[in-house]
């Protein structure tokens, strides 16, 4: 992958606002409501959210995601989204295993997230697999949902 800058965001930028619209109209177009966990602009700012977005050497953004403090040792990957123009391009591997590392620096046990079960995250599974996710129950506040899967991992 070429050179890419992950920085923290505040989410006050119109390009992160825009691609956090879209994640969020997408997974509303594909996703049972009651099954739909995407944070909104107003749950990203909470202080146990950590928020990265990821820029081009030419000042585009690609992507971004979040980790959020559950408690001292458990931590759960959010909001992760490749930009349509930067897919297949390495950008989520990038940026998961820079969260890995925040995760593990944060000194936290264990890392968790939840993603859909359907066809159109076999993408999702198949990254979060190749990271040493495995699948689980829910954990924190999540319920047993026939459209969500759960995946966790010790760090």
């Amino acid at each position: 992958m070429n050179a890419v800058k992950i920085k923290v965001d505040d989410l006050s930028g119109w390009q992160i606002q825009d691609l956090l619209r879209f994640h969020i109209s997408h997974l509303s177009a594909i996703s049972d409501p009651c099954s739909m966990h995407a944070l909104n602009l107003d749950a990203l700012r909470k202080p146990n959210i950590t928020f990265w977005s990821v820029w081009s050497d030419a000042g585009e953004l690609m992507g971004c995601g979040a980790l959020k403090e559950l408690d001292a040792q458990h931590a759960e990957v959010k909001s992760m989204r490749t930009a349509p123009a930067h897919l297949r391009k390495g950008v989520a591997s990038h940026l998961l295993d820079h969260i890995i590392n925040e995760a593990k620096r944060r000194h936290y046990r264990r890392l968790s997230l939840e993603t859909g079960a359907s066809e159109l995250f076999v993408a999702a599974h198949g990254l979060y697999s190749k990271f040493g996710f495995q699948r689980c129950g829910p954990f924190g506040d999540y319920k047993e949902d026939l459209n969500s899967f759960f995946f966790t991992r010790e760090l």
